[in-house]
Formats: C-alpha cells, sequence, structure tokens
C-alpha cells in the first residue's frame, strides 16, 4: 500500500475514534431520557434519531453541504470562532458522522435501559444513593454488554461510511479522504491491486467486529444463566 493509503487509513481511524467517543456523550443521556420518558411526543424523537437508518446518506450528506456552506450562518459562526471553513474539512467529517451513527448508538443504549429493574434502582434512592450513583452504580454493571455494542458499532459503521463523508468532505488527501473513499478512488483509477488491499482489509475489520460482538454476547448470555441457575438452587 501507498502512504497515501495509510494516511487514509490513520484519518479514518482518528475519525472512527473521535466520533464514536462524541457519540457515547451525547447517546448516553439520549437514550437514558428515551427510555425513561412519558412525553407524549416521544415516538418523534425517536424516529428523527432512526432517520439515518432509512434516510440515504447522499440526502444527509446535500444538506449538510448547504448548511456549511461558507455564506451560512452556521458556517460564518464556524468561522469567526476557528478562523476556518467548515465545508469539506475534518471537522465537517466528524459532525456528518455524529448525525449518520447516531442511532447506531442510541438504540442499544437504549434498549438496556429499558431493561434495568427499577425496583433496584428505588432501592438505591431509598438508601441515600444520588441519580449519578445509582447511574454509576447500577445501570452501568447492568448495560455494560450495551455500551460494548453500541460503541462497536459506532465505530464500525464510521469506518464503513461513504455517502455522507464524500459530499461533506470530498476527496482531499490527507485531511477528509478516508479508507471508503480512497477505495472508491482506488478504483476509479483503476488501480486493483491497492483497492483489492483496502477493501479486504475492511471486510476482515468488520468480520473481527461481529464475532466479538456475537462471542461477547454469547458469554452475558452465559453468565446470566449461570447466576439465575445458582439464585434458583439457592
Amino acid at each position: 500500500m501507498s502512504h497515501q493509503d495509510w494516511l487514509a487509513i490513520l484519518l479514518t481511524l482518528k475519525l472512527a475514534g473521535l466520533t464514536t467517543l462524541i457519540l457515547l456523550l451525547i447517546a448516553t443521556p439520549l437514550a437514558w431520557w428515551l427510555a425513561n420518558t412519558q412525553w407524549r411526543s416521544k415516538p418523534l424523537i425517536e424516529a428523527l434519531v432512526a432517520l439515518p437508518l432509512v434516510l440515504p446518506p447522499t440526502v444527509l450528506g446535500f444538506y449538510l453541504l448547504i448548511a456549511f456552506a461558507p455564506n451560512s450562518p452556521i458556517a460564518q459562526f464556524w468561522f469567526t470562532l476557528t478562523g476556518s471553513t467548515l465545508a469539506f474539512s475534518f471537522s465537517a467529517l466528524v459532525i456528518a458522522s455524529v448525525l449518520y451513527s447516531l442511532p447506531f448508538v442510541v438504540q442499544p443504549l437504549q434498549s438496556g435501559f429499558q431493561q434495568v429493574p427499577k425496583a433496584l434502582l428505588e432501592t438505591a434512592a431509598s438508601l441515600g444513593a444520588s441519580r449519578l450513583d445509582r447511574f454509576a452504580s447500577v445501570v452501568l454493571p447492568l448495560c455494560r454488554s450495551n455500551f460494548l455494542v453500541a460503541t462497536t458499532l459506532g465505530f464500525a459503521h464510521t469506518v464503513g461510511e461513504f455517502g455522507v463523508v464524500l459530499m461533506i468532505g470530498g476527496n482531499i488527501p490527507g485531511r477528509t479522504q478516508v479508507l471508503s473513499i480512497a477505495l472508491y478512488d482506488r478504483v476509479e483509477s483503476l488501480q486493483y491491486s491497492a483497492a483489492h488491499w483496502l477493501a479486504g482489509g475492511l471486510i476482515g475489520f468488520s468480520f473481527i467486529v461481529l464475532c466479538g460482538v456475537y462471542r461477547f454476547h454469547r458469554a452475558r448470555g452465559l453468565e446470566l444463566a449461570s447466576s439465575y441457575t445458582s439464585k434458583a438452587q439457592t
């Protein structure tokens, strides 16, 4: 692989890591609220969060490109704040990736939070535990598999993004050319040998990620089954 390919790999890992961290910070309180709120408009918020699952990525990329245009209020605010343009930048890739991968992190967390027994939280509250203490000591241990799945899916989905990052970031080597764009560029220029390496790496990465998730789920299921069996015997 060429130096440009390695730059694309490093940029992809940087983008996926930063996006996943931001997603966890945003998705955790959002998923907790969705899991516990009785607000009548909750389905509307859930639909907005899940929209990237069915929306073509180029549609989201197109409207983000308009929103980040140099004359837009968002871009002007960004330029005042940072002194740089937003469209076709790494920052734009991060914002687009966070929006596009949001449901892949929110939904596993929301599912886990909904399964937390309310009685445990009420017991912890009666013992004087604050909301933060209850979340840290009760919710997090019970939902660790959901956090693993959410982190893995958010990271892997960001690595595999194409339409959104192409629309909002273009194809600038070392700045916005991530792995999926580099693969497209190699195929377009008939560099099939390099394309095989990149495509094979993405396939291997995806397979390893899925194997890890399923293996953890199986181990977690066996652990829970053993715990329930022990409790039943006592």
